[in-house]
């Protein structure tokens, strides 16, 4: 693993630290006028997505991780594993839901993913930050309840539940917020 200094930081690069392995999410480099230098980051846990403040002295050594993305697509579930293809070498992956996180509620067949690897495995899934997804069930909208915002839960195609206008019905099909889980619009 290759060793950089605190100088050399920079917002998304993972660290290899004695208690994980950490993404840089912000970083400040703080000069005092007494005193050494020191760098105050903010690190995101990239197996548990916890966010820590830490701060390190200017020109400390620490490891970087060298995390691998690759593209891949989405096949089909078998039992409990999800199935991607690595769309470069068509090499097939087994993954199972926790470490898809709350991605795995999201994916239909052939949606294309970015997963991270580091050391085989994996530690983080990137989806598009919107997504059209099916209605399979919802109550229906009634008649005269025309309440501004009013809204009633629907399960879509792949489980999940989300929170819809009256005026959607099943069958229909709509825009969800991956990072949310809101509803956007009806397509």
């Amino acid at each position: 693993m290759p060793a950089i200094t605190t100088n050399d930081l920079k917002n998304g690069i993972t660290l290899q630290l004695d208690n994980g392995l950490f993404t840089v999410v912000d970083f400040q480099h703080v000069k005092p006028g007494k005193g050494g230098a020191f760098v105050r980051t903010t690190l995101k846990n990239a197996r548990t997505g916890a966010v820590i403040d830490r701060t390190f002295r200017a020109a400390e050594k620490v490891e970087q991780a060298i995390v691998d993305k690759r593209e891949m697509q989405f096949l089909y579930r078998e039992s409990d594993e999800y199935v991607f293809m690595d769309t470069e070498s068509y090499d097939q992956l087994h993954v199972r839901p926790a470490a898809l996180g709350n991605a795995a509620g999201y994916l239909v067949e052939s949606a294309n993913a970015v997963l991270a690897m580091y050391e085989g495995e994996i530690i983080g899934v990137d989806i598009p930050a919107s997504v059209v997804l099916t209605v399979t069930e919802t109550e229906p909208g009634i008649q005269g309840d025309r309440v501004s915002g009013a809204r009633k839960p629907a399960t879509l195609e792949t489980g999940i539940t989300v929170q819809v206008p009256l005026f959607v019905n099943v069958g229909d099909r709509v825009k969800v917020d991956t990072r949310t889980g809101d509803y956007l619009t009806r397509v």
